[in-house]
């Protein structure tokens, strides 16, 4: 099975930051499951948590492997881990039909090609119930400006690696998702530099009345 040592590092914060945003026994899709530990953890800690994971077809095998062995068992009271989903944010007709109260995607911005970024706020406005959340956890600049050294040095390696990736920009992510009907409602701070971007999906009309408004308003 694939392991991530930054899971193991960020679980406890970001279990942290869901106790204090999630409802109760709310339904969840996880965008960019990779190792599935964040999945397993988390729903052997929320009583009553509802977890859909979901990957590109090549991180499939291994997720599906980690869920089958250990998240069927030991998982708090009502909580349920389904099976896996094979999600491309980049392809419309892979979004589930479901709609959730959250979706939630961590360390996957500065992965996907900047191209594919508006792409993940679409879709996650697409399935997400009127009032739900969208939850982004990972590093982010701020106006193109690095917030801390390591994230400078982290965006020069993934673009060295491959062009298309990169460190976003939190203030371009806040006007693309107003686009879509998703008002920035908190921007948390969490260990190791990185943040948690919160947005709740609202009706067209109040999407319109904050669209005109500056992402400093937030």
């Amino acid at each position: 099975m694939q392991f991530s040592p930054a899971c193991e590092r960020n679980k406890l914060p970001i279990l942290q930051l869901l106790r204090d945003w999630l409802p109760a026994n709310a339904r969840v899709l996880e965008v960019g499951s990779g190792s599935g530990q964040h999945a397993v953890f988390f729903c052997q800690q929320l009583a009553g948590l509802q977890w859909q994971p979901s990957d590109r077809a090549d991180y499939l095998l291994g997720l599906a492997e980690r869920i089958a062995l250990e998240g069927q068992a030991g998982l708090a009271p009502g909580a349920n881990l389904a099976a896996p989903l094979e999600l491309d944010v980049d392809r419309a007709e892979q979004w589930p039909r479901q709609r959730y109260q959250a979706v939630f995607s961590a360390n996957t911005t500065h992965i996907m090609a900047a191209a594919s970024v508006p792409q993940l706020l679409a879709g996650a406005a697409a399935v997400l119930e009127t009032g739900g959340l969208l939850l982004l956890y990972g590093p982010f600049h701020d106006g193109d400006q690095p917030t801390a050294a390591t994230n400078a040095a982290f965006d020069a390696h993934l673009r060295s690696l491959d062009p298309t990736m990169g460190v976003r920009d939190a203030l371009a992510i806040r006007s693309q998702a107003l686009s879509h009907g998703l008002v920035p409602v908190a921007d948390v701070a969490m260990p190791a530099n990185n943040r948690t971007l919160i947005f709740r999906r609202v009706d067209g009309v109040a999407a319109g009345l904050v669209a005109g408004l500056p992402a400093g308003s937030f």
